[in-house]
C-alpha cells in the first residue's frame, strides 16, 4: 500500500514527545463551560516547560494566563483548576458574538498525569482505540476505562459526572473520511473534510487520478478499493464516500462497509445508477435494511452545482447522520 503521507498529530502525542525530550510538559483542558464559551469542553492545549505551546482553550482569550499556570504547575508538580470569566470584548476579538466562562484544568506529565496514561492514550489513538479519561478530582484519581460511559462516546462528549468531582474526557478515534475515487469532486471534499477535523483518505489505483499533484499533502492509498479497505478498517468514527461511477471499483468497497460499522456510507451517481447499485447488493445477499444504510445519490439536496457544491453536500450529509440529524 503506497501513501502520500503517514500519520496525523495530537495533543497527547505532542505532550508524551515534549515530555520525553525533557522540556517537561502540562495538558490543560475545558472541563466546563457556561454561556459563549470560545472552545467546547474536552478542548486541550499541551505546554512545554520551555513556553511552547499546541491546540487551544479559548482561541486565544485566557492562553496566556493558563501558560503561566501551567508552567508554575510544571515547576510545582501539581494540578490546577483555573476559572475565567471572558468578557463581551475579549470574545468579539476572537469573532465570538459574546463572552462566557470557562473551566480549565491543568495536569503537568509526570507528576499529576502519569506517563504509562499518556502512552496509553497515545498508543489508543493510534489503534483507533475508543477510551474515556476519568479523573476524580477530589481524590485524586486517574484512570482510563474501555467501554464506559456509552452515552458520551456515542456522542463524543466530555464533561463532568452527576458529583461534580469525577470529570471524564471522551478520547475517541480522530474522525475519518475515506473517498474511493480521486475525481474533482474529492478535491474539495477532503480539503473540507479536513477543516471540520476529519483525517482524509483517497483510494484509486488510477496514478492519473491518485496523484501528489492532484491532491498535495492528502493520504493516497493507490491499491484496489478492497484491499486498501480492508487493511485501513472501518469503524463507527470512519465515513466511507464513493465517487468514481464505476461498480468495480466502488461495489468491493461498498460491500466492506455493508458489513462494518462505519457510520456513514455515500455513493454517487444519479437515482438510476443508484437503482442498480441497489439490485447488485440485493444479488450480493443484503437485506433492505442494510442497503437502506446508502445514501444515493450522496448528499443532501441544497440545488448543488459543480464539484465543489456537491462537496459541501456530501460534507453535510456526514455531518447530519453523525450528529443525529438525518437517518
Amino acid at each position: 500500500m503506497k501513501t502520500q503521507t503517514d500519520r496525523f498529530d495530537a495533543i497527547t502525542e505532542t505532550a508524551l514527545a515534549w515530555y520525553r525530550a525533557g522540556t517537561g510538559a502540562a495538558l490543560a483542558t475545558v472541563v466546563e463551560t457556561w454561556g459563549s464559551a470560545p472552545r467546547r469542553v474536552g478542548a486541550q492545549l499541551v505546554i512545554g516547560g520551555d513556553g511552547r505551546i499546541e491546540g487551544s482553550v479559548s482561541g486565544g482569550c485566557v492562553e496566556a494566563a493558563v501558560i503561566v499556570e501551567a508552567l508554575e504547575a510544571i515547576d510545582d508538580g501539581t494540578h490546577r483548576l483555573l476559572e475565567f470569566g471572558v468578557s463581551d470584548e475579549d470574545a468579539f476579538a476572537v469573532g465570538l458574538a459574546c463572552g462566557g466562562t470557562i473551566r480549565v484544568l491543568v495536569e503537568p506529565v509526570g507528576d499529576v498525569l502519569p506517563v504509562d496514561l499518556l502512552e496509553q492514550l497515545v498508543a489508543a489513538r493510534a489503534n483507533r482505540t475508543a477510551l474515556a479519561y476519568e479523573v476524580n478530582l477530589e481524590l485524586g484519581v486517574r484512570r482510563l476505562l474501555h467501554d464506559a460511559y456509552p452515552d458520551r462516546m456515542r456522542m463524543d462528549r466530555s464533561g463532568f459526572e452527576a458529583d461534580d468531582e469525577t470529570f471524564v474526557a471522551v478520547y475517541n478515534p480522530p474522525l475519518r473520511l475515506i473517498v474511493v475515487g480521486a475525481v474533482h469532486i474529492a478535491q474539495g471534499l477532503v480539503a473540507m473534510a479536513r477543516i471540520a477535523g476529519y483525517d482524509p483518505v483517497l483510494i484509486d489505483p488510477r496514478d492519473a487520478f491518485g496523484s501528489s499533484a492532484r491532491f498535495p499533502g492528502e493520504v493516497i492509498v493507490q491499491d484496489w478499493p478492497d484491499e486498501a479497505v480492508a487493511a485501513l478498517g472501518l469503524d463507527t468514527r470512519t465515513a466511507l464516500v464513493l465517487l468514481t461511477h464505476d461498480p468495480k471499483l466502488d461495489d468491493p468497497a461498498l460491500i466492506a462497509a455493508l458489513r462494518s460499522d462505519c457510520f456513514y456510507i455515500g455513493a454517487l451517481g444519479s437515482k438510476r445508477t443508484h437503482a442498480k447499485r441497489v439490485e447488485r447488493m440485493q444479488a450480493a445477499g443484503f437485506n433492505a435494511d442494510q442497503i437502506g444504510r446508502i445514501h444515493g445519490p450522496v448528499g443532501l439536496d441544497i440545488g448543488a452545482a459543480g464539484p465543489t457544491e456537491i462537496a459541501l453536500a456530501i460534507l453535510a450529509e456526514m455531518t447530519a447522520v453523525l450528529r443525529g440529524r438525518c437517518p
